[in-house]
């Protein structure tokens, strides 16, 4: 990856690639928000499952990550699971 790339895009795709049986599709970018980054997360259709988890416990843990490794930085994002 460019080295341009945000920690926090790298943070979220090293938990996403691990969790898929596609990591090759994991696509994970930072995208300007109203107030403060938004990190989209993509995987591919047949791992959504994966990357929410069951009652969507699998994506708040990453929101959880992404919200320490942020706030370590003095920064806030937020995390979008694109379908």
């Amino acid at each position: 990856m460019p080295s341009s790339v945000s920690p926090l895009v790298d943070l979220v795709a090293l938990v996403a690639r691990q969790l898929v049986d596609h990591p090759e599709q994991v696509v994970v970018r930072e995208a300007a928000g109203d107030r403060y980054p938004r990190i989209e997360l993509s995987v591919a259709r047949e791992d959504i499952g994966k990357v929410i988890g069951k009652d969507g416990r699998t994506a708040q843990s990453i929101r959880t990550l992404l919200s320490a490794a942020a706030s370590k930085a003095g920064r806030r994002a937020h995390l979008d699971i694109l379908d």
